[in-house]
Parts: C-alpha cells; structure tokens; sequence
C-alpha cells in the first residue's frame, strides 16, 4: 500500500522484490515529480503515478532515476519508463552500469548537486553501499524553502539494523563519508529503500557510524590478536549465529579490511591475502 505525506509531497510505495532486505520489499518513492526505485510494477505504484490502463491520465510523473543499480532496486525501470513515456536519467559517472542493470539507456544525466530533469529534485552523492549510489533531495513541505528536508536515501541508512557495505561493492571509507555528509545536511527526514521512514536523520546515522566503527574495532581486534585469514577473523569480529547470512558477514569483513589495509593500520600481507579473495 503506498504511504504518503501530505507535508512533504512524498509517497512511498514497498513492492515485493527479491531482496536480503528484511521484510523483503523494496520502496519506490514519488516525490517532486520524480519516480525512484522502480523495483517491480504494482498496482499501488500504478496508483501513486495516476496511471490507467492505456497509459498516465496525470503528468504524476517528469522523470524515473534510482538510487543504485543494484537488482532490488531497478526492475521495473524500463516498464515505467514505456508505459509513462518519461524521460529516464543515470548518474553522469555510472552510464554504463545504470544501463546494464535496467536495460535502458538514459534519456540524460546527473551529477551531485544537479535537479534530475525538470524536476526540483536535487541529487546528493552517497556512494558506499554501491560506487553509483546516490540520494534525492527533496524541497517541498518546508514553509520557508529554504532547504532540503526530505532526503530519498536509498541503501545508505535504515530506521532500524544495519545496512550491508560489502566488498566488492562496498567501501566502507565512503559509507562513512556518506553518512557524516548526510548527518550534518540538515533534513528533517529519510525515505530509505527498505523499511519505515526515518524522523531523525542525525541520530540515525550516527547509529550506524557507531555500529560500523564497532564492527571495526572487532576486526581490528581479530588481526592484532593473531587472525591470518579472513574467516578466523569473521568467526572472532561475530559473536552470534551467522546461519543464512554468512557471506553478506564475510563481504562486510572483507570490505573492513580493505579499509584498515588503506589506512595503514593493519600489515601489507593483508592487502596480498585480499588480493587472492578478488583473485587478482
């Protein structure tokens, strides 16, 4: 069932995707005339876009992006795209992966800071949980205009848990920056692309700035205590049963290495060891 507020002109609309996500559903979002995350066609997403049998009876929507390329998050690109006529627009720096992902090649781009077609949606680099992910700014609901108050932030923070930063998609280097820069930028709200909204956004964030420089601490923990690879350390930085998620843990080990490895804390025998998990 799609969710909307009337304050700040943003609908949400889960579709049930083939996701890890809990819940497995992922949220499209109508916002600003700009359609995100198209994961799957349903009728609530029909709705929320004014869409009938024989196309739109309402310009509901100018213009369809996404927040990453990953799976859950594009599926239905190509089908809104053709059954509303708008225009489809990719990140200027990820073309290639936007249109290998969704088998659409975009009508135009965008870069950071940039609105999204003619839309007032303005787009905020995030990169971390995927090199292209990127969220939307949104301006309506604030009386005064002055600033962005709702943020569409994709895969970059949920209301509760934890996001994946994994390799090889992940650099937890730029998750952190991602979350500082969207911490510190002011919105009243997030719109993620898994779960409820969040109504703190600085405190959410944060949440997950500690909970990832937690996990740090235990990984760094593991090597200097002696771990020699990187499933000694996955089994000393998780003290819980990882049945049914033991690869996203050890994606999320393996990108925490990387990330000591770059900063210097952690030997140079590691980056060899990484190197043979790529198989470089």
């Amino acid at each position: 069932m799609a969710a909307s507020d009337p304050s700040q002109s943003i609908t949400r609309v889960p579709a049930p995707v083939d996701t890890r996500a809990p819940g497995g559903t992922t949220n499209a979002h109508v916002a600003g005339g700009l359609l995100v995350d198209p994961a799957a066609r349903t009728d609530a997403l029909d709705d929320a876009i004014d869409l009938n049998g024989e196309g739109r009876s309402d310009a509901a929507i100018d213009a369809i992006a996404v927040t990453h390329a990953h799976p859950d998050h594009v599926g239905a690109v190509g089908e809104y795209a053709e059954l509303t006529g708008a225009p489809v627009f990719a990140h200027a720096d990820h073309i290639d992966r936007f249109a290998e992902a969704t088998g659409v090649e975009p009508d135009g781009t965008f870069a950071d800071g940039e609105t999204v077609g003619d839309t007032d949606v303005r787009a905020v680099d995030t990169p971390g949980h995927a090199p292209d992910h990127v969220a939307f700014a949104v301006t309506e609901g604030r009386r005064d205009g002055t600033a962005p108050n709702g943020l569409l932030c994709g895969d970059l923070a949920v209301a509760e848990g934890s996001v994946v930063v994994g390799a090889p998609e992940g650099d937890l280097r730029e998750y952190l920056d991602s979350l500082e820069r969207v911490r510190d930028g002011g919105y009243d709200r997030l719109y993620p692309g898994h779960g409820p909204v969040i109504s703190d956004p600085r405190s959410a964030c944060q949440r997950l700035i500690d909970h990832r420089l937690d996990r740090e601490r235990a990984v760094l923990a593991a090597v200097e205590s002696g771990a020699s690879g990187v499933d000694a350390v996955v089994d000393a930085a998780y003290e819980k049963d990882l049945t049914g998620v033991a690869d996203l843990a050890r994606a999320t080990v393996v990108a925490h290495l990387e990330k000591l490895v770059a900063e210097g804390r952690i030997g140079e025998e590691w980056a060899d060891r990484l190197s043979r998990e790529r198989g470089i």
